[in-house]
């Protein structure tokens, strides 16, 4: 089954694929849970999404429509170098449109639109062990998994609440998930952690360095680790407005302009302003949105 050119189709031979979908499977049939799998080898370098590239590799088919976002941008370096090798190897349609993908794989955002049943997030993970800041032991770390001993990450937490008065996580904030494991959701910001908690997607994730596949399954129970005197909580939106598409309630990049010495609002998930946008200047609108 050969994709476009001399590859094979998704680039892996069969057995790869297979191999790294059974991991997928025992990955969805354990919410939370850390399945090791055998990382292939990437014509890009670990740590720049091999996990993701292999799970989406694995489970992509010819009718699939592909999107591949990073921090947000679907024309980041990083995201077009994916969507190209995946695009090239397989020949399906790419696009930039949430809605209209089947497969989206991201770097560090789950994107503005929800998601809807019948989709599948693939996230990048750099480091899936949440404990791994508080024990370095490998096998240590998997003996805490399978007591359910996460005194260690609410500890870091409590470090935290001791020294600044609060959670100061900015980004890869742990998770209970379906009430079992403790979760590293990859480096997402806390403010799209919410949207880990019941989704009607299937959410993936992979770390190709760590060699580590888990999941989250539509309609699980995701909680943020947090305290009952000092909450979990995103990060503060009050008063922020896009200046290109208007949107509030969405999460923003910081744009400084030293030379006027100001300062305005983007939104970090691009094909969602670009859509804000358009629907402003449409009439009646209201945003209140190739192969080498």
């Amino acid at each position: 089954m050969k994709g476009r050119g001399l590859y094979n189709f998704a680039f892996f031979d069969e057995g790869s694929k297979r191999e790294i979908r059974r991991a997928i499977l025992k990955a969805i049939a354990i919410p939370g849970y850390q399945v090791p799998f055998a990382s292939r080898e990437m014509p890009i370098a670990r740590g720049w999404g091999t996990g993701g590239l292999q799970i989406t590799l694995s489970i992509i088919g010819r009718g699939d429509v592909l999107k591949v976002i990073d921090q947000g941008s679907d024309e980041s370096v990083n995201a077009v170098s994916i969507k190209r090798l995946v695009a090239c190897t397989t020949g399906v349609e790419t696009t930039e449109e949430t809605a209209r993908a089947s497969i989206v794989q991201s770097r560090h955002r789950i994107p503005e639109e929800r998601l809807r049943p019948g989709q599948v997030l693939v996230l990048q993970v750099p480091i899936p062990e949440p404990l791994r800041f508080v024990e370095p032991s490998e096998y240590a770390t998997k003996r805490l998994h399978a007591e359910k001993e996460y005194s260690g990450a609410y500890l870091a937490l409590f470090e935290e609440i001791i020294r600044y008065g609060r959670v100061s996580t900015g980004a890869d904030h742990p998770v209970m998930v379906n009430g079992r494991y403790v979760m590293a959701p990859s480096p997402i910001p806390r403010f799209d952690n919410p949207k880990l908690d019941m989704p009607e997607a299937l959410i993936l994730l992979g770390a190709g360095r760590e060699k580590k596949i888990y999941a989250v399954p539509p309609y699980t129970r995701v909680a943020s680790l947090d305290f009952e005197d000092h909450p979990f909580a995103v990060e503060t939106l009050e008063g922020r407005r896009c200046r290109i598409c208007g949107s509030e309630g969405v999460y923003m990049d910081e744009i400084v302009d030293e030379s006027a010495r100001s300062r305005s609002w983007q939104c970090n998930d691009t094909a969602w302003c670009a859509a804000r946008a358009r629907a402003s200047r449409a009439p009646g609108g209201n945003a209140s949105g190739g192969c080498v």
